[in-house]
């Protein structure tokens, strides 16, 4: 018997993975070599409004001093709009990148949450669907977990799954170190990654207390934060996920929320892309 085309593409995309992230030929100068074509296809790659934003976790978000304190959203709001909203939900069964990287530090069968009516396409042998609840619950246990969520909308994620419109699916991811966004960033040109974006709202700042450690370069999946002359310096990678900011011994880096409506002007820039009902 055949196998479905389904099946097909995802153990393609897993050996793929594995020839690229696993290998380490991503971090190789041998990439550079490669962007020019990566350009010229990109559109293979990414859709006219595909984008998506990076959550700070909530236990490292602080409110600006100018900002009201009361009733602040937290990030993962971001998620439960949508969740809320979704007509359908599944949870993959495996993480594409932990599971072909062999991750060592973070649940290989800790997958990508999809939602909306192209997610119904998903094979059932990849994924399992879940409630509502289960939903909440799967992205409070990867916050738990200290993976860092991406949501959003990635044509790229309807064609390893074979499955479609690109319009009607909304990615949660839950990414670590051994993820693909984690471990192109740092390499690629920030025009080949442009998809992904830091909360409307939210930056982060590096005190006075910073003494040039540099345990957040170590923590930092993104290439967003450097080490110049002493002292970290937040690079245009940031996407204020707040990994720098736990790793920091001194405290001296904070993710801080400088607009009230963040989450609602991440869930009005995410809405008209793509519809989960």
């Amino acid at each position: 018997m055949f196998l479905d085309k389904r099946i097909i593409y995802a153990k393609l995309t897993k050996l793929f993975y594995k020839l690229t992230y696993g290998t380490g030929l991503v971090r190789s100068p041998l990439m550079k070599r490669f962007e020019d074509q990566i350009r010229k296809h990109k559109d293979k790659l990414i859709k006219p409004g595909d984008a998506g934003f990076c959550l700070p976790k909530a236990g490292v978000i602080q409110i600006n001093e100018s900002v009201n304190k009361q009733d602040m959203a937290l990030p993962a709001e971001v998620i439960d709009h949508f969740i809320e909203k979704s007509c359908y939900r599944a949870i993959m069964n495996f993480c594409m990148c932990r599971d072909s990287n062999k991750c060592k530090d973070y649940p290989r069968d800790f997958g990508c949450l999809f939602m909306g009516e192209a997610a119904k396409g998903i094979h059932p042998d990849l994924c399992r669907s879940v409630t509502k609840e289960e939903a909440r619950a799967h992205v409070r246990k990867s916050q738990e977990l200290g993976l860092v969520n991406l949501a959003g909308k990635a044509y790229v994620d309807c064609t390893w799954l074979a499955i479609g419109p690109h319009t009607k699916l909304f990615t949660v991811c839950s990414c670590c170190p051994c993820c693909c966004v984690s471990l192109v960033a740092p390499y690629m040109a920030p025009d080949l990654i442009d998809l992904f974006h830091k909360m409307p709202g939210v930056s982060v700042q590096v005190g006075d207390e910073c003494v040039g450690c540099g345990d957040c370069v170590d923590a930092c999946i993104y290439g967003g934060i450097v080490v110049e002359d002493g002292r970290a310096v937040i690079t245009e990678r940031c996407l204020a996920c707040g990994r720098c900011a736990e790793a920091c011994p001194n405290k001296a880096i904070t993710v801080q929320a400088d607009d009230q409506d963040y989450v609602k002007k991440a869930i009005e820039f995410l809405e008209p892309r793509v519809d989960v009902t």
